[in-house]
């Protein structure tokens, strides 16, 4: 008996999850989250890496640094940027081989930010150059750089789970 995890949903589309296989990506194709970063989030960051620089959690100590206010730790921004790698492009299934970054202004508390992948190259061996952004709610560019990905080179998402017997 074949069982199948996601019988109401179509092709591609699982709980908002989005999955491009290899032969479906073009030079050009986009995606993207929108996030408001809250104080939370910046808590929840530091809670799960350790990191409680002063310059993320300590309004005092950060008014008297660079930026004269707390900043956005810059890796919660990639995280962002591996959201839409795994969730929307090229989406589900897709591995991270490389990925590098610049981070060219500071994030703070309260900004919306656009986290976007754009495909610049179809690579040999499956693989996928990608265009990874940040910027702000001012279109300002806050992060920049370029990933490597190997996304699915067959649909899962609407395959069964499992089946019995080897059926």
């Amino acid at each position: 008996m074949n069982l199948n995890c996601y019988p109401l949903y179509p092709r591609r589309y699982v709980n908002s999850v989005i999955e491009h296989i290899y032969s479906e990506l073009k030079v050009g194709d986009t995606g993207y989250v929108e996030k408001t970063i809250t104080e939370t989030d910046v808590y929840i960051y530091a809670g799960i890496t350790g990191d409680f620089s002063w310059l993320h959690v300590n309004e005092m100590r950060a008014q008297c640094g660079h930026f004269k206010t707390r900043v956005v730790h810059g890796m919660l921004l990639a995280g962002l940027i591996s959201n839409v790698v795994g969730n929307q492009m090229p989406g589900a299934g897709t591995i991270y081989e490389d990925q590098s970054l610049s981070f060219l202004k500071p994030c703070f508390i309260n900004d919306t930010i656009r986290a976007q992948t754009e495909v610049i190259e179809l690579m040999p061996r499956g693989r996928v150059r990608l265009r990874t952004t940040c910027v702000n709610q001012y279109n300002e560019l806050l992060m920049d750089g370029e990933a490597i990905v190997i996304p699915p080179r067959q649909h899962v998402v609407d395959k069964p789970c499992w089946q019995e017997n080897g059926k």
